[in-house]
């Protein structure tokens, strides 16, 4: 018979290093595995991937005051390392699938509205600047805050409006709706397809990949988003070897000459932080940094309760676990993207992919972090999967999202209808933000003249204040002359 006391005596097995990162990252307290993890991962590079190709294009498109262009092979290095490095940071630091690569509409503020009016260094200056306010509000407490300020149907409202919203941008994105040209002399919007009608082999291969998911999914198959994406993309690769296909898109499935490419960091650190300012008013200045604080700021906000949602990660108060570190990084995400002249860098909504192939921590931002850091140089290899092998799973990922409208309280006006606008301005508008706005100045107004005003947490008062500054901001500029 053993000796108790020797058996207690006994060195235990050391830790494994693969139960020491289960424990790091919760995997397995959070209902996740290794495999899961991975997968989620390679989902959520392949949905944003496209951010290689159309951060390039977008900020190489335009011209600063002086004429000067930035050069695209830059750009998509640049790209590629700010998405690496600050993907894997909030992995480590925020333990949240929560992928973050340069924020689209934000760069679109930079190259057309900001450029022209002063050097690219300096339009990238106010990046930084604005990313260091936005970390200034994170440390003091405030942007924290005001996301635990709002009351819960509103966060159900938002997740699942960025759900619509996300299943647009897959509808949108795969060209299976686009918008009418304004010379066509219609009211409608948008239509089915470029005419009218679905043509072309890229709309087959997006329909199919909606169909394979969906189909996937329902029959609860492992790694079924990420099985799509990679079955649609070899059919695609097949079609155009053997069709004439007039154009995919913004990535073509063909396979490259050159698999390896040398990355070219020539823009990182080429910004000035303080020289808009000696190129326009300061009025002008002010009011470009307060637009991209709110814009990013609200953006944030939405993609991270939509993503903790959906992952269940809330708890019961709604909140966001490590809340205070996954805003700080996202803040200092900002920075990164202004310093490495890549624009602002923000958390992605297409880290949604990932969480609906099972991630549920930190862990499978290493992965995606890794294939941003791989891109730098195999970027020829990693992008030839077309927007339309991908935009299924933003699709499937929408339906997902969606789901968390039967927890609003629909006989309830003064939340039915603030959450009402908040799901219908994201998608409508195409625009996390604007959506959100709404569905605050919304809450606010019902609350009050409902007699509830001192129901409503004054922070959330002044976020409304703020956002009725935003949705009138061309007035005030004319006011103001600026």
């Amino acid at each position: 018979m053993s000796d108790p006391q020797k058996v207690a005596d006994r060195p235990s097995p050391a830790p494994s290093a693969a139960s020491n990162v289960d424990r790091f990252f919760k995997i397995s307290e959070r209902g996740s595995t290794f495999g899961r993890e991975i997968r989620g991962g390679f989902a959520t590079f392949f949905t944003m991937a496209y951010i290689l190709v159309l951060n390039p294009i977008i900020l190489g498109s335009a011209k600063d005051k002086f004429g000067d262009q930035l050069d695209p092979v830059q750009l998509t290095t640049a790209t590629a390392l700010v998405a690496a490095v600050m993907t894997i940071i909030m992995g480590i630091g925020g333990n949240l699938p929560l992928a973050l690569a340069a924020g689209l509409g934000l760069n679109a503020v930079v190259a057309f509205q900001i450029a022209p009016l002063m050097s690219w260094d300096d339009a990238m200056g106010l990046i930084v600047l604005e990313g260091l306010l936005i970390c200034v509000l994170v440390v003091t407490g405030l942007r924290e805050a005001v996301m635990h300020a709002i009351p819960q149907p509103l966060k159900q409202a938002i997740s699942v409006g960025i759900g619509l919203f996300i299943a647009f941008i897959g509808f949108v994105d795969a060209g299976f709706v686009s918008r009418i040209p304004d010379a066509a002399g219609t009211t409608v919007p948008v239509q089915l397809g470029g005419t009218g009608t679905l043509t072309g082999w890229p709309i087959l291969v997006f329909c199919l990949g909606v169909l394979l998911t969906i189909a996937l999914l329902a029959r609860k198959v492992k790694g079924a988003i990420l099985i799509s994406i990679v079955a649609m993309t070899i059919v695609a690769l097949i079609i155009n070897s053997i069709a004439d296909v007039a154009s995919w898109g913004l990535t073509t499935p063909e396979w490259p000459d050159e698999i390896v490419d040398t990355p070219d960091f020539g823009l990182i650190g080429h910004f000035s932080l303080f020289g808009a300012f000696g190129e326009t008013t300061a009025i002008t200045v002010v009011l470009l940094i307060f637009t991209l604080i709110l814009s990013d700021f609200f953006d944030t906000m939405g993609t991270v309760v939509g993503v903790s949602a959906e992952a269940g990660l809330l708890d019961e108060q709604g909140k966001v676990p490590n809340l205070g570190r996954v805003l700080l990084i996202d803040g200092a995400a900002a920075v990164a993207g202004g310093a490495a002249s890549s624009s602002s860098a923000t958390s992605y909504i297409e880290s949604a992919a990932g969480v609906g192939e099972g991630s549920r921590t930190g862990f499978s931002n290493l992965v995606t972090g890794g294939l941003f850091a791989l891109a730098l140089f195999l970027t020829p290899l990693l992008t030839i999967v077309p927007l339309q092998a991908a935009a299924p799973a933003l699709v499937a990922v929408g339906f997902l999202m969606m789901t968390q409208v039967k927890h609003i309280d629909w006989d309830k006006y003064e939340i039915a209808i603030p959450a009402f606008l908040t799901i219908a301005v994201m998608p409508f508008t195409y625009s996390i933000t604007n959506g959100i706005g709404a569905g605050f100045l919304a809450y606010v107004v019902l609350k009050s003249v409902l007699g509830k005003a001192k129901d409503v947490h004054w922070l959330l008062w002044g976020a409304s204040a703020l956002f009725l500054v935003y949705f009138a901001i061309d007035p005030i500029e004319q006011v103001l002359g600026v």
